[in-house]
């Protein structure tokens, strides 16, 4: 009896990462590809969604669309400064947010792009005014006041101005001439270009990644995921342009292969701008809110990037009237 104890202690001894009990047992991480699997079908999903308001006819609903993604983009990063305990106005913010994405609908959808680059610059002095007036009549400590309206007015420019760019897209086609929009096919190209780039890095860094890209921002990208991301988004590019060349009629195939290799590249950089701010303010993901993503600002952060290269390459490369 004693020799069968000491049997058992010694199986015991040679397991120690076993645990005690049940309760100390921890469910396997998800794997890889079902991680994978979740994010590509909620991307998938959401832009969907997306793209079907925007090809709808509906311009007040895309309006709504790019509205809310913005806002709960900015919110979420305000939210990851607030975990950090770094200063903002977070509700000066959001209305400064609301101001922007309204008038920008109005002046690009009645007046079109020519005719609204002043209200963009009115935009930016109203963000600069209001923030420092709100600074007037907050009470902070004496290393805080240029904190606040720094990380205020940056969030404002890094998720609002840059993603609302996805708007001055829509308009910078001019309209058919029965009146109907057609800058929803530039933002269908955009889109997918853009997360065939994302979903390039992803599959070919998990698949062959093994030099790495910026250690010191992201330890998981890779040098082949880099390659994978503009290979990936030059396929889709070329693909869509074979697909729709009614409806890109601005675009030749040198704009297709020299826009894949752009976007690709604003895509990666995109991503690690993201990963930057989350890693100052030790967050994993920017929220919870989308299955297999993270956050409203997870799913756009490449777009941010991507959507004011696309709009200038199209208004001075091509120079779409």
């Amino acid at each position: 009896m004693n020799m069968s104890i000491l049997h058992d202690v010694d199986l015991v001894e040679m397991i120690p990462d076993m645990p005690a009990t049940l309760e100390q047992a921890q469910p396997a991480p998800p794997s890889t590809r079902s991680t994978f699997l979740l994010r590509f079908g909620s991307t998938i999903a959401l832009w969907s969604i997306a793209l079907a308001i925007a090809f709808s006819g509906y311009e007040v609903l895309y309006f709504l669309l790019i509205s809310v993604f913005g806002l709960l983009a900015l919110w979420e990063f305000y939210r990851l400064l607030d975990a950090r305990g770094l200063p903002n106005f977070k509700i000066t913010g959001l209305l400064c947010a609301i101001v922007m994405l309204a008038g920008s609908f109005y002046y690009f959808s009645k007046l079109g792009p020519a005719q609204s680059y002043d209200f963009e610059v009115s935009v930016l002095l109203f963000f600069l005014l209001t923030v420092f007036g709100r600074q007037m009549f907050a009470r902070l400590r004496e290393n805080e006041p240029l904190q606040t309206m720094a990380y205020t007015l940056f969030g404002l420019l890094y998720v609002v101005w840059l993603f609302n760019f996805m708007t001055k897209i829509l308009y910078v086609v001019p309209r058919s001439s029965t009146g109907l929009v057609m800058g929803q096919f530039y933002c269908l190209y955009l889109i997918a270009v853009t997360k065939f780039s994302d979903m390039g890095a992803y599959l070919t860094g998990m698949a062959i990644g093994r030099h790495p890209l910026i250690p010191h921002i992201s330890p998981k990208k890779t040098w082949e995921g880099f390659f994978g991301a503009l290979a990936f988004s030059s396929l889709a590019s070329l693909g869509l342009f074979k697909l729709m060349p009614g409806h890109l009629t601005a675009l030749t195939l040198t704009h297709a292969i020299v826009l894949g290799l752009l976007l690709g590249f604003a895509a990666v950089v995109g991503d690690l701008a993201e990963s930057i701010i989350k890693r100052s303010t030790g967050a994993k993901d920017s929220g919870g809110l989308l299955p297999g993503i993270g956050g409203a600002l997870d799913l756009i952060d490449s777009l941010l990037f991507t959507a004011p290269l696309m709009f200038f390459y199209l208004r001075l490369v091509i120079r779409v009237p």
